[in-house]
Protein backbone atom coordinates (compact mmCIF):
# COMPACT_ATOMS: atom_id res chain seq x y z
CA UNK A 1 0.00 0.00 0.00
CA UNK A 2 1.24 3.23 -0.87
CA UNK A 3 1.41 5.82 2.11
CA UNK A 4 -1.17 8.14 0.32
CA UNK A 5 -3.49 5.18 0.68
CA UNK A 6 -2.34 4.09 4.05
CA UNK A 7 -2.51 7.93 5.51
CA UNK A 8 -5.85 7.81 4.19
CA UNK A 9 -7.38 4.59 6.25
CA UNK A 10 -5.99 6.49 9.35
CA UNK A 11 -8.51 7.40 11.46
CA UNK A 12 -7.78 10.75 14.18
CA UNK A 13 -8.88 11.15 17.45
CA UNK A 14 -8.28 14.28 19.88
CA UNK A 15 -6.91 12.83 23.13
CA UNK A 16 -6.51 14.91 26.28
CA UNK A 17 -5.28 14.34 30.20
CA UNK A 18 -1.60 13.70 28.36
CA UNK A 19 -0.70 17.28 27.23
CA UNK A 20 -1.91 20.76 28.83
CA UNK A 21 -3.86 20.46 25.55
CA UNK A 22 -5.73 18.17 23.87
CA UNK A 23 -3.47 16.22 20.87
CA UNK A 24 -4.07 14.44 17.79
CA UNK A 25 -3.40 11.26 17.23
CA UNK A 26 -3.38 9.21 13.65
CA UNK A 27 -4.06 5.18 14.14
CA UNK A 28 -5.38 2.45 11.94
CA UNK A 29 -7.64 0.15 13.26
CA UNK A 30 -8.65 -2.67 11.30
CA UNK A 31 -9.58 -6.19 11.15
CA UNK A 32 -11.36 -8.34 14.22
CA UNK A 33 -10.99 -10.48 17.30
CA UNK A 34 -8.54 -9.83 19.88
CA UNK A 35 -6.98 -6.75 19.64
CA UNK A 36 -3.07 -6.33 18.69
CA UNK A 37 -1.26 -2.84 19.24
CA UNK A 38 1.61 -2.70 16.70
CA UNK A 39 4.25 0.36 18.45
CA UNK A 40 6.94 1.63 15.65
CA UNK A 41 9.65 3.72 16.48
CA UNK A 42 11.92 6.35 15.35
CA UNK A 43 12.28 7.84 12.95
CA UNK A 44 9.71 5.78 11.62
CA UNK A 45 6.12 6.03 11.99
CA UNK A 46 3.17 3.15 11.48
CA UNK A 47 4.33 2.39 8.38
CA UNK A 48 6.91 0.68 9.28
CA UNK A 49 4.30 -2.18 9.66
CA UNK A 50 2.70 -1.69 6.12
CA UNK A 51 3.98 -5.05 4.77
CA UNK A 52 2.39 -7.16 7.71
CA UNK A 53 -0.07 -4.96 8.65
CA UNK A 54 -3.33 -6.18 6.12
CA UNK A 55 -2.08 -9.97 7.34
CA UNK A 56 -2.47 -9.74 10.77
CA UNK A 57 -5.80 -8.12 10.91
CA UNK A 58 -7.11 -11.61 9.13
CA UNK A 59 -6.36 -12.80 12.54
CA UNK A 60 -6.85 -10.09 14.80
CA UNK A 61 -8.22 -6.17 15.36
CA UNK A 62 -5.05 -4.04 14.76
CA UNK A 63 -4.55 -0.66 16.06
CA UNK A 64 -1.67 1.03 14.83
CA UNK A 65 -1.14 4.73 16.19
CA UNK A 66 1.47 7.35 15.03
CA UNK A 67 3.14 8.32 18.58
CA UNK A 68 2.82 11.89 19.31
CA UNK A 69 4.97 14.32 16.78
CA UNK A 70 5.58 11.19 14.89
CA UNK A 71 3.68 10.08 11.36
CA UNK A 72 0.62 11.95 11.04
CA UNK A 73 -0.48 12.55 14.92
CA UNK A 74 0.00 15.90 16.46
CA UNK A 75 3.09 17.73 15.04
CA UNK A 76 3.10 20.84 16.96
CA UNK A 77 6.36 22.22 18.91
CA UNK A 78 5.38 22.46 22.43
CA UNK A 79 4.90 18.84 24.09
CA UNK A 80 7.11 16.14 25.92
CA UNK A 81 7.50 12.97 23.22
CA UNK A 82 9.45 10.86 25.50
CA UNK A 83 8.39 6.93 25.49
CA UNK A 84 7.11 7.60 29.42
CA UNK A 85 4.82 10.26 27.58
CA UNK A 86 3.66 8.17 24.85
CA UNK A 87 3.07 4.96 27.08
CA UNK A 88 0.40 7.34 28.47
CA UNK A 89 -0.75 8.18 25.33
CA UNK A 90 -1.74 4.19 24.54
CA UNK A 91 -3.14 3.88 27.32
CA UNK A 92 -5.65 7.05 26.53
CA UNK A 93 -6.17 5.56 23.34
CA UNK A 94 -7.27 2.34 24.32
CA UNK A 95 -9.51 3.49 26.52
CA UNK A 96 -11.17 5.66 23.65
CA UNK A 97 -11.21 2.50 22.04
CA UNK A 98 -13.05 0.60 24.95
CA UNK A 99 -9.87 -1.91 24.82
CA UNK A 100 -9.23 -3.07 28.35
CA UNK A 101 -6.39 -5.27 27.61
CA UNK A 102 -4.23 -6.18 24.22
CA UNK A 103 -1.69 -8.12 22.91
CA UNK A 104 1.01 -5.71 22.14
CA UNK A 105 4.11 -5.63 19.66
CA UNK A 106 6.66 -2.96 20.22
CA UNK A 107 9.72 -2.23 18.05
CA UNK A 108 12.54 0.04 18.21
CA UNK A 109 11.37 3.17 20.66
CA UNK A 110 8.03 1.54 20.71
CA UNK A 111 9.67 -1.64 22.19
CA UNK A 112 10.58 1.19 25.46
CA UNK A 113 6.83 1.95 25.64
CA UNK A 114 6.12 -1.70 25.53
CA UNK A 115 8.30 -2.23 28.32
CA UNK A 116 6.80 0.30 30.32
CA UNK A 117 3.29 -0.70 29.83
CA UNK A 118 4.09 -4.36 30.61
CA UNK A 119 5.90 -3.40 34.06
CA UNK A 120 3.50 -0.15 34.88
CA UNK A 121 0.04 -1.98 33.65
CA UNK A 122 0.89 -5.30 32.97
CA UNK A 123 -2.96 -5.84 33.67
CA UNK A 124 -3.64 -4.39 30.40
CA UNK A 125 -1.17 -6.52 28.44
CA UNK A 126 -1.77 -10.10 27.36
CA UNK A 127 1.13 -11.31 25.24
CA UNK A 128 4.24 -9.19 24.58
CA UNK A 129 6.47 -9.14 21.15
CA UNK A 130 9.75 -7.12 21.80
CA UNK A 131 11.46 -6.65 18.45
CA UNK A 132 14.62 -4.91 18.15
CA UNK A 133 13.61 -2.57 20.84
CA UNK A 134 15.52 0.04 22.50
CA UNK A 135 16.66 -1.08 26.22
CA UNK A 136 18.84 -0.87 29.02
CA UNK A 137 21.27 2.05 27.83
CA UNK A 138 22.02 1.20 24.51
CA UNK A 139 20.44 4.19 23.62
CA UNK A 140 20.16 6.96 21.64
CA UNK A 141 22.52 6.08 19.41
CA UNK A 142 24.86 8.54 17.83
CA UNK A 143 22.61 9.30 14.74
CA UNK A 144 19.75 10.10 16.59
CA UNK A 145 22.18 12.07 19.24
CA UNK A 146 23.28 14.10 15.97
CA UNK A 147 19.74 14.60 14.89
CA UNK A 148 18.78 15.69 18.28
CA UNK A 149 20.50 19.13 18.41
CA UNK A 150 18.22 21.93 17.66
CA UNK A 151 20.46 23.50 14.73
CA UNK A 152 19.47 20.16 12.66
CA UNK A 153 16.32 22.11 11.98
CA UNK A 154 18.36 24.55 9.75
CA UNK A 155 19.03 21.95 7.63
CA UNK A 156 17.15 21.87 4.44
CA UNK A 157 14.63 19.12 3.62
CA UNK A 158 16.97 17.55 1.42
CA UNK A 159 19.27 17.06 3.88
CA UNK A 160 17.01 15.48 6.60
CA UNK A 161 15.60 13.64 3.38
CA UNK A 162 19.42 12.08 2.16
CA UNK A 163 20.37 11.10 6.51
CA UNK A 164 17.28 9.14 6.99
CA UNK A 165 17.30 7.37 3.78
CA UNK A 166 20.84 6.52 4.90
CA UNK A 167 19.95 5.30 8.20
CA UNK A 168 16.54 3.16 6.62
CA UNK A 169 19.33 1.46 4.21
CA UNK A 170 21.77 0.62 6.74
CA UNK A 171 19.01 -1.32 9.00
CA UNK A 172 18.16 -3.29 6.19
CA UNK A 173 20.10 -6.86 5.23
CA UNK A 174 18.15 -7.64 2.09
CA UNK A 175 18.60 -4.75 0.30
CA UNK A 176 15.72 -4.94 -2.27
CA UNK A 177 13.11 -4.29 0.50
CA UNK A 178 14.70 -0.26 0.15
CA UNK A 179 11.72 -0.28 -2.50
CA UNK A 180 10.73 2.98 -3.44
CA UNK A 181 7.08 2.26 -1.38
CA UNK A 182 8.62 1.76 1.61
CA UNK A 183 11.34 4.66 1.19
CA UNK A 184 8.97 7.68 0.20
CA UNK A 185 6.08 6.53 3.00
CA UNK A 186 8.45 6.33 5.65
CA UNK A 187 9.88 9.34 5.50
CA UNK A 188 6.77 11.37 3.96
CA UNK A 189 5.81 12.49 7.13
CA UNK A 190 8.98 14.32 8.03
CA UNK A 191 9.34 16.10 4.37
CA UNK A 192 8.02 19.31 5.58
CA UNK A 193 9.34 21.87 7.74
CA UNK A 194 6.84 21.34 10.83
CA UNK A 195 7.36 17.48 10.18
CA UNK A 196 11.60 18.15 9.94
CA UNK A 197 11.62 19.87 13.46
CA UNK A 198 8.98 17.57 14.80
CA UNK A 199 11.26 14.68 14.02
CA UNK A 200 14.61 16.83 15.73
CA UNK A 201 12.08 17.08 18.48
CA UNK A 202 11.42 13.61 18.91
CA UNK A 203 15.30 12.43 18.61
CA UNK A 204 16.27 15.36 21.53
CA UNK A 205 13.21 13.46 23.82
CA UNK A 206 15.54 10.42 24.09
CA UNK A 207 16.32 9.35 27.48
CA UNK A 208 18.42 6.73 28.09
CA UNK A 209 16.99 7.09 32.07
CA UNK A 210 13.93 6.22 30.85
CA UNK A 211 14.87 2.16 30.55
CA UNK A 212 17.59 1.84 33.11
CA UNK A 213 15.17 2.81 36.01
CA UNK A 214 12.68 -0.81 34.35
CA UNK A 215 15.73 -2.63 34.61
CA UNK A 216 15.09 -3.84 38.29
CA UNK A 217 11.68 -4.66 37.51
CA UNK A 218 11.83 -6.42 33.95
CA UNK A 219 11.60 -9.83 36.01
CA UNK A 220 7.61 -8.01 37.23
CA UNK A 221 6.41 -8.87 33.48
CA UNK A 222 3.09 -11.77 33.79
CA UNK A 223 3.00 -11.09 29.83
CA UNK A 224 3.61 -14.19 27.90
CA UNK A 225 6.53 -12.51 25.95
CA UNK A 226 8.33 -12.77 22.83
CA UNK A 227 11.82 -11.72 22.04
CA UNK A 228 11.93 -11.65 17.78
CA UNK A 229 15.12 -10.10 17.14
CA UNK A 230 16.71 -9.43 13.61
CA UNK A 231 20.29 -10.59 14.17
CA UNK A 232 22.11 -8.07 11.63
CA UNK A 233 21.09 -4.85 13.65
CA UNK A 234 24.06 -2.90 14.30
CA UNK A 235 22.41 -0.71 16.76
CA UNK A 236 20.09 -2.46 19.10
CA UNK A 237 22.14 -5.74 18.72
CA UNK A 238 21.15 -9.69 19.46
CA UNK A 239 22.55 -9.10 23.40
CA UNK A 240 19.88 -7.19 24.27
CA UNK A 241 17.30 -9.66 22.92
CA UNK A 242 19.24 -12.53 24.73
CA UNK A 243 19.63 -10.50 27.72
CA UNK A 244 16.26 -9.27 28.02
CA UNK A 245 14.83 -13.07 27.13
CA UNK A 246 16.62 -14.31 30.13
CA UNK A 247 15.78 -11.28 32.72
CA UNK A 248 11.79 -11.68 31.64
CA UNK A 249 10.29 -14.85 33.82
CA UNK A 250 7.84 -16.51 30.31
CA UNK A 251 10.18 -14.67 27.73
CA UNK A 252 11.71 -16.55 24.84
CA UNK A 253 13.92 -15.14 22.02
CA UNK A 254 13.63 -16.29 18.21
CA UNK A 255 16.46 -15.28 15.85
CA UNK A 256 16.23 -13.91 12.25
CA UNK A 257 18.92 -14.35 10.87
CA UNK A 258 19.71 -12.36 7.78
CA UNK A 259 17.18 -9.63 8.87
CA UNK A 260 18.28 -6.00 10.51
CA UNK A 261 16.50 -3.63 12.53
CA UNK A 262 13.55 -2.73 10.43
CA UNK A 263 12.87 -6.36 11.00
CA UNK A 264 8.95 -5.94 9.78
CA UNK A 265 10.24 -4.59 6.27
CA UNK A 266 13.62 -7.00 5.92
CA UNK A 267 11.67 -10.22 6.40
CA UNK A 268 7.90 -10.14 6.46
CA UNK A 269 7.03 -13.13 5.34
CA UNK A 270 9.27 -14.79 8.06
CA UNK A 271 8.21 -11.83 11.04
CA UNK A 272 4.52 -12.66 10.12
CA UNK A 273 5.32 -16.38 11.02
CA UNK A 274 6.77 -15.88 14.12
CA UNK A 275 4.37 -13.39 15.44
CA UNK A 276 1.15 -15.26 14.06
CA UNK A 277 2.86 -18.63 15.60
CA UNK A 278 3.74 -17.02 19.07
CA UNK A 279 -0.01 -14.89 19.07
CA UNK A 280 -2.05 -18.55 18.44
CA UNK A 281 -0.19 -20.56 21.07
CA UNK A 282 -2.05 -21.61 23.80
Amino acid sequence: MTQEDFKLRQKHVMLDDIMHVPVDIAYTDIGSGEPLILLHGIPTWSFLYNNVMDELSKHFRVIAPDFIGHGWSDQRDFFDRSIEVQAKMILRLMDHLNIESTHLIGHDTGGGVSLILAINNGERVRKLILSNIVAYDSWPIDDMLALGNPEWSNKSLEEIKNFLLEGYDVGLTDKSQLTETFKNGIIAPYITEMGKVSLIRNASSLNTNHTTSLIDRHGTIQAETLCLWGVDDPWQTITDGERLASEIPNAKLVRLKNASHWVQQDAPERYLTEVLKFLNEN
